[in-house]
């Protein structure tokens, strides 16, 4: 449990961390790089991002299954699982090696009607550099996996925490002689492979991991990729979501169109992460508490209490960036990136539900019963994937965010909620009856917000921190004594009298 406590705080540190270092050095980059250069590092940086769907859902299927064997206190299964694992991650390490070259060999056919020949040349080499890394990530990723399995939380955290730090002072020297894209291609995976040699290292001298190989065992295998197909659907209709729009703007529209585009997916990145780390630690819990029967009002309440600690931080940046976000964008990232206010904004409001409730996908991963939501979500992906190119040709950048923010808000909004309740008995009418004070004091606040955009001008630095300063010190108190339960409280003060018993 402390592991647990541990490394969702921590992953709220990283979160912080992130958001501190993307808010302060991704105007420093964007203005080092220019449109141009940022764009063609994102768009080759979202190319190669389609080769780890080569993972096929495996590496959430050795968290589920080494989880399931330690509650069944099953050691020699867990062994041969990684050795076996291990070996097949050998061979798609070879697959996207494979996969890389053949981009490598078709940038031009693919970008040369938007592209200089300059440009074509450093997707080039960032696609080869960007191979290389997948190449030796996806066997060391088992690593990785086994780590979470066994729910030790703080350690890969607090390295997660130091390459932030280091990899940013290294891209910032770097830009300040005057490096571009290519650079930070390479420090981004000398640091991604030494993270991922020191999980390796901490499996076998803390946790004591023994790799067993005994070949591959095709029953074994047969079952866990049942399990994991519908993961590997997932991650297909992520990419289709987050990286094909990079994808159509660079055929279409150019490396500027990209750019703007992926500012806004950089900020719908750090809004997510604000969710996502709370439901990330639950797996094992949820997986061992399936193994041992829980019962479905047990799960549910699991669903529902995770759900309103997700929904007073989602609610919260939500209306703040409705107020602030168009002044934040003019001062962080500049006049030219004003219409990623609007695609951000898409993302935002047609993410709000499913990042309240994606304790749910913990919930069906645990239970092996995803196949309903994976299958649901490549449909309406393919669906949106359709929608971006044509959208893309009227309305740009905007039109690829509007495809994505319609597929979401169908699927994750109200068809999900409607098999959660009939499918998975979770009580999804005391969920949102659970949520309605929330969303209430939510929705005053930014009307509120909104009409004080006539009297302020957010586009100036003090203004803007002025206003985020009055936002916030009305807001919180406001929700803590409307809207939050004893256990909430809890949970701010039990940290806070630990402090100052210290102090």
């Amino acid at each position: 449990m402390s592991q647990l406590k541990a490394g969702a705080v921590l992953n709220y540190v990283i979160i912080v961390l992130n958001t501190i270092v993307g808010l302060a050095y991704t105007p420093y980059m964007l203005r080092c790089l220019g449109q141009n250069e940022y764009g063609l590092y994102s768009l080759v940086a979202s190319v190669i991002g389609y080769l780890t769907i080569l993972d096929f859902g495996f590496a959430n299927a050795i968290i589920r299954y080494t989880a399931k064997y330690r509650a069944e206190g099953k050691k020699r299964e867990q062994w041969e699982l990684f050795g076996m694992f291990l070996i097949v991650y050998l061979v798609i390490g070879f697959l996207a090696f494979c996969g890389g070259l053949a981009l490598y060999f078709n940038v031009d056919m693919l970008f040369d009607r938007t592209m200089s020949a300059s440009d074509l040349s450093q997707a080039r080499i960032m696609m080869l550099l960007l191979t290389v890394n997948l190449v030796f990530t996806f066997p060391l990723s088992v690593f990785t996996a086994i780590v979470t399995a066994y729910e030790r939380f703080v350690f890969p955290r607090v390295i997660s925490i130091l390459r932030i730090l280091l990899t940013t002072a290294v891209m910032i020297v770097l830009l300040a002689y005057g490096f571009k894209a290519v650079a930070l291609v390479v420090v981004t995976t000398i640091f991604n492979l030494s993270t991922l040699f020191l999980n390796y290292v901490y499996c076998k001298k803390k946790l004591r991991i023994k790799i067993k190989f005994t070949g591959i065992d095709w029953g074994i295998l047969k079952e866990i990729s049942k399990y994991s197909f519908w993961i590997f659907l997932n991650a297909i209709m992520d990419k289709i979501y987050w990286s094909t729009g990079q994808f159509v703007l660079g055929t279409i529209s150019g490396t500027v169109a990209v750019a703007i585009f992926s500012v806004a997916i950089l900020l719908e990145q750090m809004y997510m992460q604000f969710s996502i780390s709370i439901a990330s630690v639950l797996l094992p819990r949820l997986t061992s508490m399936v193994a041992l029967k829980a019962s479905y009002k047990e799960i549910s309440d699991i669903f529902i209490r995770t759900g309103r600690l997700q929904c007073y931080v989602m609610a919260f940046i939500l209306a703040g960036f409705i107020i602030f976000g168009k002044g934040f964008i003019f001062i962080w990232a500049g006049a030219d990136y004003s219409e990623s206010y609007i695609i951000t904004l898409i993302f935002f409001v047609a993410l709000f539900v499913p990042l309240i409730q994606n304790t749910g996908i913990s919930i069906l991963q645990a239970r092996n019963q995803l196949a309903f939501r994976a299958t649901l979500y490549v449909i309406i992906a393919f669906i949106s994937l359709g929608c971006q190119i044509w959208w893309a040709h009227t309305w740009g950048a905007i039109g690829c965010a509007a495809a994505i923010g319609g597929a979401l808000v169908v699927g994750t909004g109200i068809v999900m909620n409607i098999y959660y309740y009939t499918h998975q008995h979770i009580d999804i009418p005391k969920f949102w009856r659970e949520m309605t004070g929330i969303l209430l004091v939510t929705l005053l606040f930014t009307i509120a917000g909104v009409w004080s955009c006539r009297w302020f001008d957010y586009r100036h630095v003090p203004t803007l921190i002025g206003g985020i300063a009055v936002f916030s010190l009305t807001y919180m108190p406001v929700l803590w004594f409307t809207c939050m339960n004893d256990y909430e409280r809890g949970l701010i003060k039990a940290p806070l009298k630990k402090i100052l018993r210290r102090l």
